[in-house]
């Protein structure tokens, strides 16, 4: 029993669009193509981006200025909470400054989906694992908590930036 090839498309559609002409028309053509982008920070995905920055910051303060810091789950928590949160300013500033445009040899909306997909998995065991062993601290629990919602906001970031849709193509369907 044979089945079709299966294909899968992903196409971006976050707040920017990508590529050597993402701001549309000819480079130097209207005043919006200058170093910054104003359109960006009012678009969603930048308000996302800012959300899940806000969330992860505040979780890697609740668990710094926790006393029970010392054991590896919440240093490992502070070390997912701050990478995420560097990388999230990365690409919220490759959008702003509209680097993409000039480091086009990197796949900017590959990268940001494998750093999504990888940087949620991480967050969500690390929350899970700081919410098991909390220990009805309430800086450890606030943590917790900020840690799922940032996950929560990432996978909204995934859903809302990439469809993905699975496409069976059936074999007597030849060109």
């Amino acid at each position: 029993m044979s089945h079709g090839a299966g294909l899968v498309r992903t196409t971006c559609s976050s707040g920017s669009t990508f590529g050597p002409r993402a701001g549309g028309g000819q480079q130097g053509a209207s005043p919006s193509e200058g170093l910054l982008d104003p359109v960006y920070p009012r678009t969603h995905g930048a308000l996302l981006k800012v959300a899940q920055m806000v969330t992860l910051l505040i979780a890697f303060i609740c668990v710094s200025s926790s006393p029970w810091t010392y054991y590896s789950a919440f240093r490992y928590f502070e070390v997912v909470t701050i990478c995420n949160f560097i990388m999230i300013l990365a690409f919220y500033l490759v959008h702003l400054f509209r680097l993409y445009r000039t480091l086009t040899c990197i796949s900017w909306p590959l990268s940001e989906l494998l750093h999504y997909l990888i940087g949620t998995l991480l967050l969500l065991i690390a929350s899970i694992v700081a919410a098991s062993k909390s220990y009805n601290q309430s800086e450890l629990i606030a943590a917790a908590i900020f840690g799922f919602l940032a996950t929560f906001l990432c996978l909204a970031s995934v859903w809302l930036s990439y469809k993905i849709s699975c496409v069976t193509q059936s074999a007597d369907a030849a060109v």
